[in-house]
């Protein structure tokens, strides 16, 4: 019932034509001095992760395979089909097995099925420096049978994109991520009034940036989000309001050897948990990059996940 109260809601401010905008640049937050993540092309064509020299984005979310089919730095597109078309806008691909880019309320999102579709979608939103096609690769083995939807934050600095403005790796402007997030807001609403997206059977995931975002969206348009994945999170607001989590379920992912970010995680958990959100919190053997590991146990909450939904 919440759920319906906040579409109808934003479906009225679409209508008034409100939406967050925000024309800031920025820096990745997973940039930083001392031991940060990051991963190269294997020699060999396997799915595995492993950690490479220096990128240009400075955020390691591609797997080995996606980077042996594509150039140093450039975004994972080995799942891709050869030149997706691009739909009218709203529109999401139709056949199985199909790769389409679409735009819809400013927002570019790629959203691809695979061969034996089930009825979930997994959102994903990428680290900063990634774009739509970054998670992809790795999602599509956390999840094989789910349809997955990459959205491309907005905001841009130095060329790398993000879902909202830093001001430093651990301080971030808070008007900005409010606005964001009410503009991602309000393209969720937008897709479920025209029937693309069903929340009920819709699980969030994001990567570090991404990750934040989705966690400040939750308490900011609480009733939205019912899954949702947070992998090398932190708590990025200032201010949380007084709100109720209690139909929201998250699995939280911390890398041990993530210097900058690991030691912010607990503060995320207990804002979440105090907010009365179910809570499953996993520290794993790695630093701020994505690996093996992550495919295992966000792979294993999501069939557990799936069975409870089920049952």
């Amino acid at each position: 019932m919440a759920k319906k109260t906040f579409i109808g809601t934003l479906s009225l401010l679409l209508a008034l034509g409100v939406a967050g905008v925000a024309s800031a640049r920025d820096l990745s937050d997973c940039e930083r001095n001392g031991s940060q993540a990051r991963m190269a092309a294997s020699s060999t064509n396997k799915e595995k992760l492993v950690a490479p020299p220096a990128s240009a984005s400075g955020c390691p979310d591609l797997s080995a395979d996606a980077k042996a089919a594509a150039p140093a730095a450039q975004p994972d597109t080995a799942n891709a089909s050869p030149a997706p078309q691009a739909p009218a806008t709203g529109a999401l691909p139709a056949e199985v097995g199909a790769s389409s880019i679409i735009h819809a309320k400013d927002f570019t999102v790629l959203v691809k099925r695979p061969e034996n579709p089930s009825a979930e979608t997994l959102v994903l939103l990428h680290g900063s420096g990634g774009d739509e096609t970054t998670l992809m690769s790795l999602a599509s083995r956390m999840a094989p049978r789910a349809v997955l939807m990459g959205v491309r934050g907005r905001v841009v600095q130095d060329g790398k994109k993000r879902w909202y403005k830093r001001i430093t790796p651990t301080q971030f402007d808070q008007n900005d991520i409010r606005g964001e997030a009410n503009a991602f807001a309000n393209f969720l609403a937008g897709m479920v009034k025209v029937k693309k997206l069903d929340l009920d059977h819709t699980t969030f995931l994001g990567y570090s940036n991404g990750a934040n975002l989705l966690a400040a969206l939750s308490v900011l348009h609480p009733g939205l989000i019912e899954r949702a994945i947070l992998l090398r999170p932190m708590s990025v607001l200032d201010k949380v309001p007084e709100v109720s989590l209690s139909g929201t379920r998250f699995l939280v992912v911390a890398g041990g050897a993530d210097q900058t970010y690991a030691p912010l995680a607990p503060a995320l958990e207990a804002m979440l948990r105090d907010h009365g959100a179910r809570l499953e919190v996993r520290t794993i053997k790695a630093d701020h990059g994505l690996g093996d590991e992550d495919v295992k146990v966000v792979g294993d909450w999501l069939a557990r996940a799936s069975a409870v939904s089920l049952n």
